[in-house]
């Protein structure tokens, strides 16, 4: 980074020549992303006790991901087709949509399908945000804009659970709904305005079908698998699901129509070391928001209010830390994300034996851990991954980034869900059951950590040699 550089890269230029409105698009639309998760997972345990289904809770996420994910890896595509502003617009009508059928939702089969259609608008929101980020805001602010949609996540954890607690309490969690609807017909509304003369359509060379296809039959084999009657069956269909996710990359690196920036299977890459770092690293984070409330709730007789902020301290550190080293550059943003590595190991390995019975400030350490470990290395990462990009593939690259992290949440949501099953979880919140599945829904996914561990090394390895 030059001097002149450095002098420029202040808050104060960040939100200059026109980037405030498109600053405050991006930072509405991270809200809307993360608060609805953030809700989502509170309200659960009274959604399952109205509408049925207890062992539909991981599909609840999973399937709000299952159409972010698809969503997420054909915006970069769609945005060089009909540029940001139409294409945001219509994100927000689609997940606005989405809002609407779960809010109205008379059985869980219809509340699940509204989900799907929230994800398939939220994944594009996030995809299109992270095309604009890569797009319309200089790489010496990057690291800035990653602080800031953190703190909008913080802020999300504070109102989101506080929000979601007190309908539940009052009875009424369909309220959260059509909440959520009203700010997303707004996002809709504004995208036009607030991306005026930002980003035009270019045609772009098509939509990558047979990738979108294939990350489909995988999706879905995940996705399914802890609904699946027999253990083995289980594992097999996440194990062929992540086969199939593999198989994406293989076709997408020998396609005329790309889903993913070259060499993007190439782990000896930043690029592709990065994208695997994000896809296990949040899977692993997956079990403590998804099972965590119903836990908390069952077998420590917290109030749903109560769950929902202890989840939240998660998000809280994830944003203090990010904020805390925003400004880090040269080698520190490496370390960094060393640093986050092994807050993230620390934190399941605390909460795989304290979430149940252990003191309760242990509980709350293990998640701050969780978070610090993306507010630390979440922001280094991404500009990492950006900067390496080329100019014809700054679009697809910066919207794959939201997608395999998506990818990597539905996977995480289905292993959880997997584990917990098989401890009983499915036939009702037991006590033994959620003690049982406190244990193993984290000890499931301690090999993904490491797999995310070893590939953030490798990209951090990668960028210092390069």
């Amino acid at each position: 980074m030059s001097a002149s550089d450095d002098r420029s890269n202040t808050w104060a230029d960040l939100l200059a020549d026109g980037r405030l409105p498109r600053f405050a698009l991006i930072c509405l639309g991270v809200w809307l992303n993360a608060a609805d998760n953030l809700v989502t997972s509170t309200i659960m345990p009274s959604v399952g006790a109205q509408l049925g289904g207890y062992a539909y809770f991981s599909w609840a996420t999973a399937g709000f991901l299952v159409g972010a994910i698809l969503a997420g890896a054909s915006s970069g595509r769609i945005s060089e087709m009909f540029g940001l502003r139409a294409a945001t617009a219509a994100a927000g009508a689609i997940m606005a949509a989405g809002c609407v059928m779960s809010a109205l939702a008379p059985d869980i089969a219809t509340f699940l399908v509204g989900r799907l259609i929230q994800g398939l608008g939220s994944g594009w929101i996030s995809g299109f945000a992270m095309v604009a980020i890569a797009v319309l805001f200089p790489e010496r602010h990057l690291a800035r804009v990653f602080a800031s949609v953190t703190f909008v996540w913080g802020i999300a954890t504070v109102l989101g659970p506080l929000f979601g607690g007190i309908v539940v309490q009052t009875g009424n969690w369909r309220d959260v709904f059509w909440l959520f609807a009203a700010q997303t017909a707004v996002f809709g509304l504004a995208a036009p305005f607030l991306l005026r003369g930002s980003a035009k359509a270019g045609g772009g060379p098509g939509i990558p079908w047979l990738q979108l296809c294939v990350l489909s039959a995988g999706v879905a084999a995940i996705a399914v698998a802890d609904l699946a009657p027999a253990p083995a069956l289980s594992v097999g269909l996440v194990l062929a699901g992540l086969a199939v996710l593999a198989l994406v990359v293989w076709i997408d690196g020998r396609a005329k129509v790309r889903l993913l920036p070259h060499r993007a299977g190439d782990l000896r890459t930043v690029c592709g070391s990065g994208y695997l770092a994000m896809f296990a690293m949040t899977a692993a984070t997956m079990g403590f928001a998804i099972y965590g409330p119903p836990i908390l709730q069952q077998l420590r007789g917290f109030s749903p209010l109560a769950a929902g902020y202890t989840i939240g301290a998660e998000s809280a550190a994830w944003t203090l830390a990010a904020m805390a080293v925003a400004g880090a550059t040269g080698l520190w943003d490496a370390r960094w994300i060393r640093v986050g590595v092994g807050c993230l190991l620390a934190s399941l390995v605390i909460l795989a034996f304290t979430l149940a019975e252990g003191a309760f400030v242990w509980v709350i350490l293990g998640g701050s851990l969780m978070g610090a470990a993306f507010g630390f290395a979440f922001a280094f990462m991404s500009r990492r991954l950006i900067m390496a990009l080329s100019d014809d593939d700054k679009a697809i690259g910066s919207s794959a980034v939201t997608a395999v992290r998506q990818a990597g949440a539905a996977a995480g949501a289905a292993i959880s869900g997997v584990a917990a099953n098989l401890c009983g979880f499915s036939g009702g919140l037991s006590a033994e059951a959620a003690r049982a599945a406190s244990l193993w829904i984290f000890v499931a996914v301690i090999p993904l950590a490491l797999i995310g561990g070893w590939a953030a090394f490798r990209m951090t390895g990668s960028a210092e040699k390069a």
